[in-house]
């Protein structure tokens, strides 16, 4: 979910086009991945449609709503909606043909991820927040769409069980506000944490870094 026209305002025009045009690329590519999951439910092409739209803006709108951050974001922007339903709508059509492009939306989905962080971060302190609300602002925005999505496709949400991914958004909302607080540069700051953070998911996923699993398969006694 994109900041509020008043955020977006104090960015500079390099820093605005340049996480819009990753935000856009992330959110095609989140609703691109939802209906691949809706696909592999069966669902029909509403259901592909809402979980399309739940994965690329579900977070944001959680994050606003628990920020009190209104209005929404895609409700003053509904070209986004209109992105993410066509990107939906449009996999039901090439799906046969994207295991090609694994990689490309390996990538493309820690762009997403870390954008989306960045994103949160900021609107939380835009919104004079204390320093763990942002933190969690972040991750929110960075990780709730793929919780929504898998939960709504009744399936333990990735987020939990594989590489790590809710800990790189975490690295990253913290470093960026640690730089903050230092007062570094913004664009300094953003390039540091995009890097830090693609340069981590990437790791993570070529190298199946996780973090330890807790199994208990033992039955509580009566």
């Amino acid at each position: 979910m994109l900041p509020s026209v008043s955020l977006l305002d104090s960015f500079q025009a390099s820093q605005f086009s340049v996480i819009l045009a990753i935000y856009l690329v992330a959110i095609t590519a989140e609703a691109m991945s939802g209906a691949l999951v809706a696909g592999q439910r069966d669902m029909d092409i509403f259901g592909v449609a809402v979980i399309a739209f739940v994965t690329a803006l579900g977070g944001g709108t959680i994050r606003d709503m628990v920020l009190g951050h209104y209005p929404i974001g895609w409700t003053q922007h509904p070209e986004y909606v209109y992105l993410v339903i066509s990107a939906g709508l449009l996999t039901t059509l090439v799906a046969r043909y994207m295991h090609h492009l694994k990689r490309v939306f390996l990538l493309l989905d820690a762009m997403g991820l870390i954008a989306f962080s960045l994103i949160g971060c900021s609107v939380a302190l835009e919104l004079n927040y204390p320093p763990v609300v942002v933190v969690l602002s972040g991750m929110l925005t960075g990780i709730s769409g793929g919780i929504l999505r898998d939960v709504l496709c009744n399936q333990v949400p990735v987020v939990f069980r594989r590489e790590l991914y809710a800990s790189v958004s975490l690295t990253v909302c913290l470093l960026f506000l640690g730089l903050s607080a230092l007062d570094v540069d913004y664009n300094v700051s953003t390039a540091v944490c995009f890097a830090t953070g693609l340069a981590l998911r990437m790791a993570a996923i070529r190298f199946q870094w996780r973090l330890p699993v807790f199994s208990y398969q033992q039955r509580w006694e009566d």
